[in-house]
């Protein structure tokens, strides 16, 4: 392979990944898979009493699922073979691509709340909350570039 070839396919990758497009619709899977997690994980809390970690893993796998469905036939539609068996395949390697993003902000969230840091606005210290977003924000990128290269793999033709 010649230079000009690998060079051509880097910057293939690039424009793969750094489409606004299918970003803009990442981002909006994203705020609804949220949604789902939040209303999964609160229902499961206040109607079946379940336990808030289980209620957690749970909430946060429906909105997995959910944003596999809508990433599949929306976001990259265009992309993946067709056909139940490419589909599972699919599933499953974003099912771990997203597990990975919330190991990330686990630790993110973890990390940031180390710091002896108190920011209280009527009489709520929301120092705690502070990390969620920055964790979130660093997962998106993440999930993204994974869920791209790993899931949909949009650099094949």
């Amino acid at each position: 392979m010649g230079r000009g070839r690998g060079r051509g396919r880097d910057h293939g990758i690039v424009n793969a990944l750094f489409s606004r497009i299918r970003f803009g619709k990442f981002i909006s899977v994203g705020a609804l898979g949220a949604v789902f997690d939040i209303m999964t994980t609160t229902a499961l809390i206040v109607i079946f009493d379940l336990l808030d970690e289980y209620a957690k893993l749970l909430g946060a796998e429906v909105a997995i699922i959910v944003m596999f469905a809508v990433n599949e036939r929306w976001t990259f539609a265009d992309m993946g073979a067709p056909g139940i068996a490419p589909t599972i395949s699919r599933f499953f390697r974003s099912n771990l691509v997203r597990s990975g993003g919330l190991a990330v902000q686990f630790l993110i969230v973890r990390a940031l709340r180390q710091f002896e840091i108190t920011i209280l606005i009527a009489g709520f210290d929301v120092w705690q909350l502070i990390p969620i977003p920055i964790a979130i924000a660093g997962s998106l990128g993440i999930n993204y570039i994974a869920e791209s290269l790993l899931t949909w793999r949009v650099t094949r033709s």
